[in-house]
């Protein structure tokens, strides 16, 4: 992967003019759909925004799509150690660097972008300012009290009386402080007197006319002060506060419950919500996330076996009406291509696969031949008419290896027919539904060639490709009553031109078709026509599909398969040969 700066999240990736971080670009492999998968893509990080085109070329026609990544979440993936996934609302793009290394500097760079483009990072708060805040939030604390005491005016009465209680307090303070302080002169003149006098009788206070004396009047008012009344008062006030502020806590209790369940009505209601949001974010995600890279196969795919077949069901069916339209749309076209005589194909070529090839035919030969009693342990499982299918259940490191034997018999066809419009690729896609596209690799000799083929992706499963040679071969008979037979075999090679590639899951096969002509002979002096022949088949197949399919998804497939496929192609080649002179 390229990149065009570095993502550390240090000093140098910030522009030192405008204060932003620099572009970062590079190629990622972003999830595209379930058909295509994973493909490459320059993504680029610009002003906090995530955008992405089919290729670095291509940037001047503009994106194909992009992220604001404000509010965007990555998440980097908990098994695959090169995946990230960012998610915008209902949004998901799923993105896979080339290694560990280069998806960390993504993320950084991502994380970088977000922090400094203003948005929950500290500088954020610090350009937007928090007196607004403050501001707004004392104006809503303000309203809120005032509205709470229009409701709660009783309240806010027994404060206005603690108000006033406080002012005639405090006025009762300053005139009994003013009467201990007359109080305190008093005592200290006495003390001064008795001191000064040696005479006791000096210290007897003079009569006053009204028969009165000096220390009465000082009982009952210094300076002008009642002091008993002050008292009376004094009491009589702390006792209407005592009662106000009873009466206050009483009302305060009361609108501390009255809150209190208004509070957990509201508390409720909001649990209530946040349920729901959580369930239909849920029930979304599921929604907009389905079909994505963790609901397929893989392993750590998060769908069930169940989901996984019922899936794979229904693409199939979806598969076979678009097959059953386009058949009944379809012209087919005559093909022209001549057919070598059967000698040609009787020859052990000189490629650097015909040692590979003839040891592949003597072994379908003898084994593929055999009875299906015995100690095979083949199982049968279809019983249509004349067709039979076998199997033997075989798994290795948890992939199913089921080998599948069918046996058919056609009438009105020969071997050589069979064996010809099975191997000639110039057929294929008549009678083939399963292929997306295939191409001839190299061509080893008349009777041997090497193909590459993918096949058509059912989803949740990968899409599947082989690599395989395919040979035809007229086998000789080792007496003069063994019938006349022919055989296609088609295993699994390596070659330079096709390499395996992340889209596909590479499957390993290795298939025979053999066919034998039995002829009836016709009444009297009649010529043979296709009445009098009948070609028994025997097709076998060892498949081994890779990838991580739950075994019983892939036997159920198989089990419904094979016998569509026998039965399609053998109704294909009565058609092509219905009419046409005999091919033995």
């Amino acid at each position: 992967m390229s990149e065009k700066s570095s993502s550390s999240g240090s000093d140098e990736d910030i522009d030192p003019e405008s204060g932003q971080p620099l572009e970062f670009g590079g190629v990622l492999s972003k999830w595209t759909n379930y058909i295509h998968g994973w493909q490459d893509r320059w993504v680029v990080l610009k002003n906090n925004t995530l955008s992405y085109y089919k290729s670095e070329d291509e940037r001047e026609y503009g994106c194909r799509g992009s992220l604001c990544l404000s509010k965007a979440v990555i998440t980097p993936h908990e098994f695959d150690e090169c995946r990230f996934d960012i998610s915008v609302n209902d949004s998901v793009w799923y993105l896979r660097a080339e290694d560990p290394e280069h998806r960390q500097r993504w993320i950084e760079s991502i994380e970088l972008h977000r922090a400094e483009s203003g948005y929950g990072s500290e500088s954020s708060l610090r350009r937007h300012g928090s007196m607004l805040s403050l501001t707004s939030a004392a104006s809503a604390l303000s309203s809120t009290s005032t509205s709470s005491f229009k409701k709660g005016y009783r309240l806010r009465e027994k404060l206005a009386e603690m108000e006033t209680f406080r002012d005639i307090l405090c006025r009762q303070v300053d005139t009994l402080q003013k009467y201990f302080d007359s109080c305190a002169d008093v005592v200290s003149k006495d003390e001064f007197q008795r001191d000064g006098e040696e005479d006791e009788d000096e210290f007897l206070t003079p009569t006053r006319p009204d028969g009165e004396n000096n220390n009465g009047s000082k009982e009952k008012c210094i300076n002008g002060i009642d002091f008993k009344g002050e008292a009376i008062t004094f009491k009589a006030t702390t006792a209407g506060i005592l009662s106000t502020l009873s009466h206050c806590i009483e009302l305060m209790v009361k609108r501390e419950d009255s809150w209190q369940k208004r509070l957990d009505r509201e508390l409720e209601k909001r649990r209530r919500v946040e349920d729901a949001y959580k369930s239909a974010m849920n029930e979304l995600k599921k929604k907009s996330h389905y079909g994505g890279p963790d609901y397929e196969e893989g392993p750590n795919s998060l769908i069930n076996e169940d989901e996984f077949y019922d899936a794979v069901e229904a693409e199939l069916d979806r598969q076979d009406k678009i097959e059953e339209q386009c058949h009944s749309e379809k012209v087919r076209k005559p093909y022209l291509s001549p057919v070598p005589p059967g000698d040609a194909f009787s020859v052990i070529g000189t490629h650097r696969f015909a040692n590979k090839v003839e040891e592949m035919v003597q072994n379908h030969m003898t084994y593929s031949l055999q009875d299906v009693g015995g100690d095979a342990n083949w199982q049968l499982v279809i019983e249509e008419g004349d067709m039979k299918v076998y199997r033997r259940e075989v798994e290795e490191n948890g992939i199913v290896l089921d080998p599948l034997k069918a046996t058919h018999a056609v009438k009105g066809v020969t071997g050589h027919e069979v064996c010809h419009y099975f191997w000639d690729t110039d057929f294929r896609m008549d009678w083939e539904s399963t292929i997306e596209n295939f191409n001839v690799v190299e061509t080893l000799s008349d009777n041997a060639i090497i193909v590459y083929q993918t096949h058509k992706r059912v989803w949740p499963a990968s899409q599947r490709d082989v690599l395989y040679l395919s040979a035809i071969r007229k086998v000789h008979a080792t007496n003069e009553n063994d019938p006349d037979t022919w055989l296609v075999c088609n295993f699994s090679v390596e070659h330079d031109k096709a390499l395996p590639t992340n889209r596909c899951v590479r499957a390993k096969i290795n298939v025979a078709m053999i066919c034998q002509t039995l002829v009836s002979p016709p009444e009297g002096d009649r010529e043979i026509s296709r009445d009098n022949i009948l070609c028994k088949i025997t097709y076998v197949a060892n498949v081994n599909p890779g990838g991580w399919a739950p075994a019983s998804v892939l036997r159920a497939v198989a089990k419904r398969e094979y016998p569509k496929f026998l039965k399609r192609f053998t109704t294909y080649v009565q058609e092509k040969t219905a009419g046409k002179p005999i091919l033995f």
